[in-house]
């Protein structure tokens, strides 16, 4: 038998896996072929009917309110419905953090619905509390300011998408706040009678804070040697810089008469304890703040305002 006509020997293992590749390839095929086929019904359904994918933006967040506990944020997020129908936007899920640490977050359901061919501003409510922050961080100290992350994920159900989820986030600065300190400096006299008299008190009021404190009013009460002698309120602005001090002076009118011996030991000379307890109002980089001061246990020195004007120079102030 001639070369040319010995029968070819092909191994039966591998004509069966030519022919399963065959296989696969028409199988892998006919799968394309009907994703393709899928996609471009979607497409014509979407050409037809005019649905598709709505879209969100934070587009702002507010702090209403901060003080020494806590801040309140709203978290602006507007969601624009592109399609004919309405759609309900199912759950909210929210996320505040720092630095890639959680400060706080929540579930909103049942958030509403969004018109057909409209759009929604939805606004998420948060709280951050400043105790449960300085208790899980110690890192993070009163006065300090801290970078945050706001993550919103919006999980709505669209007609032929189904529910989709609309991620969102923002980012910003937000402080801890710390309350000034106040010293009374020392009180002097402007006008003395037994039935009314008016002295100044010059305060020292020091930031911790490593922002700036734009003071718009400040009011008090103080008590001299455990007696009140009542307080005022004082319309002024002035600024007291991050972490600095700032001398204000603040008039005060009481009744020495009801003060008894106490009062001749202070206009002696003798130190006097007080205490002093109010609020300031105050502007800073992240809005209207109004902050509690107070002092208790301090030491000060009365003194008194010479007939030509000047001060006795032995009631200086300790």
């Amino acid at each position: 038998m001639a070369s040319s006509d010995k029968p070819e020997v092909v191994d039966r293992d591998v004509k069966e896996k030519e022919h399963e590749n065959d296989k696969d390839k028409e199988k892998g095929g006919f799968i394309e072929k009907v994703k393709d086929f899928i996609h471009d019904i979607g497409e014509k359904i979407e050409e037809a009917i005019g649905f598709g994918k709505p879209t969100a933006d934070v587009t702002a967040i507010h702090i209403p309110s901060i003080n020494l506990e806590k801040a309140d944020f709203v978290v602006d997020v507007l969601i624009k419905n592109p399609n004919p129908v309405p759609i309900p936007l199912i759950d909210i899920n929210y996320l505040i953090e720092s630095d890639g640490r959680k400060l706080v977050s929540g579930l909103i359901p049942d958030a509403g619905t969004i018109h057909a061919h409209g759009e929604e501003t939805v606004k998420i409510p948060v709280s951050l509390i400043y105790d449960d922050i300085k208790n899980t961080y110690d890192d993070i100290k009163p006065g300090s300011i801290i970078p945050y992350k706001v993550k919103v994920d919006l999980i709505v159900d669209v007609p032929v998408f189904g529910r989709l989820t609309l991620p969102v986030e923002k980012t910003g600065e937000i402080p801890i706040p710390y309350k000034p300190d106040i010293d009374i400096e020392k009180i002097k006299f402007e006008q003395f009678s037994f039935e009314e008299t008016v002295a100044v008190l010059h305060l020292k009021l020091e930031n911790k804070n490593d922002f700036d404190l734009g003071l718009n009013a400040l009011d008090y009460e103080v008590w001299l040697c455990d007696v009140s002698i009542g307080g005022a309120e004082l319309l002024k602005s002035t600024q007291i810089n991050k972490n600095g001090i700032t001398y204000i002076d603040v008039p005060i009118t009481f009744r020495p008469k009801d003060f008894g011996s106490a009062l001749w030991d202070m206009m002696r000379g003798k130190g006097t304890g007080y205490s002093m307890k109010g609020h300031i109002d105050v502007d800073t980089p992240f809005g209207a703040m109004k902050l509690p001061i107070s002092k208790e246990g301090g030491t000060t020195r009365l003194k008194k305002k010479k007939e030509d004007g000047g001060d006795d120079d032995d009631d200086d102030e300790d």
